[in-house]
């Protein structure tokens, strides 16, 4: 006889649980990564180009989750991707090298681009609709409080302490194991209320929905990879003052995401995107004449800021999709979004040898491609007004 279900094994708190346990792992691996590679791996632009370009290759893979699926339930592949998302990050402080990060790199990050993917569409279904823009940015709060742990340990552990990069990536991907692991025991199987489809789903109406997460998938990349890097290679930046830089980030989001999502369902998906991409053109190109260390964080902290205006992205599909292409549909856009994240940093990686502002000037590109798109998001979206072409 099965025990009786506790008041707090719901959906939503195994969401937030999880959310927590995503940056101990990735958000220690992305804050020590540049001063790691750097210090111990001898790396260039060149080589953090490649690298960050194969960290993208398992979310480009990620339409490959739908077939997973005919194996493994939803909740239970989340989970499994978190196992592999800490044990990625455990092993990595102990193979500084191109080839030893480069695996532990594809390791690590297959398990997060598998949860996220997971986490997506799991929230998707399990979040009624009214609800999805708030939720989502208590995923991104809970998540950023996370994060906020691991910087001030960070902080405290390279400051104060002088810990090897070893022991810290060790410390942090133990933990989301655990995690993981307690998530596996503690909660039931949550119940889902569409069956969803077990292959791949590519459907005409969803082709403004796939533009918007292609330029997405490129945009990304100018933060995650070259606006770090900006910080370190230019201004020198060491472990701690990442770390500082990205608690306050963290700090940021866990005051004002729930509340940029309570904006997004107000005043819906096309005015937050068109906030997003007016702000970042003006970022990338503060990016690309920036002279001074303090103005370049403010504009790496105001960068950040904008991510959380993406629950729009997630939102507009939501309201647009059939229920039963969730799941296939996350797995596809994870793709699409990895396309240009796949190809980017190496491209980019060459042109920042011989001029790192160009890098942010095509960013500034991106962005007005993106508003031109977002200006075809329709007021109301919903099935059937996918588009203003098809209203």
């Amino acid at each position: 006889m099965s025990s009786p279900v506790k008041s707090w094994q719901r959906p939503e708190i195994l969401l937030f649980l999880m959310a927590f346990a995503v940056p101990l792992s990735f958000a220690a691996w992305q804050a020590l990564l540049n001063n790691f590679a750097i210090e111990r791996a001898a790396f260039t632009g060149k080589e953090m180009g490649m690298l960050q370009s194969l960290r993208e290759v398992p979310g480009f893979l990620a339409f490959g989750v739908v077939f997973l699926l005919l194996v493994f339930r939803e909740q239970h592949l989340a989970i499994i991707s978190l196992l592999l998302l800490g044990l990625g990050t455990v092993l990595t402080g102990f193979f500084p090298s191109v080839v030893g990060l480069s695996l532990t790199t594809v390791l690590m990050s297959l398990g997060f681009h598998y949860y996220e993917t997971m986490q997506t569409s799991l929230a998707q279904q399990w979040i009624e609709k009214g609800r999805a823009a708030e939720i989502f940015g208590r995923l991104i709060a809970v998540g950023s409080f996370s994060a906020i742990i691991v910087f001030v340990l960070i902080w405290l552990g390279t400051h104060l302490f002088t810990i090897d990069y070893r022991w810290l990536y060790l410390g942090f991907g133990g933990l989301t194991i655990s995690i993981a692991s307690a998530a596996w025991v503690l909660f039931p199987q949550f119940p889902q209320h569409s069956v969803q489809n077990k292959h791949m789903v590519l459907r005409r109406r969803y082709w403004l929905y796939y533009a918007l997460v292609f330029m997405s998938g490129a945009r990304r990349q100018i933060f995650m990879v070259f606006a770090g890097f900006l910080m370190v290679e230019k201004f020198g930046f060491s472990v701690s003052n990442i770390a500082m830089l990205f608690m306050v980030n963290a700090s940021l989001n866990v005051l004002f995401a729930r509340k940029i999502g309570r904006l997004i369902a107000r005043y819906g998906e096309r005015n937050a995107l068109l906030l997003e991409y007016v702000g970042l053109f003006l970022v990338f190109v503060g990016y690309a004449w920036v002279e001074v260390a303090w103005v370049g964080a403010a504009l790496y902290i105001l960068d950040h800021l904008f991510f959380a205006l993406a629950i729009s992205l997630k939102t507009y599909f939501q309201k647009i999709a059939a229920p039963e292409d969730i799941a296939s549909t996350a797995g596809v856009s994870f793709t699409i979004n990895h396309i240009a994240a796949v190809c980017l940093p190496v491209v980019f990686g060459l042109i920042w040898l011989t001029s790192p502002s160009l890098v942010f000037y095509i960013g500034a590109l991106m962005a007005l491609i993106s508003f031109s798109l977002s200006l075809l998001i329709p007021r109301y979206p919903e099935q059937g007004r996918e588009t203003s072409l098809s209203c």
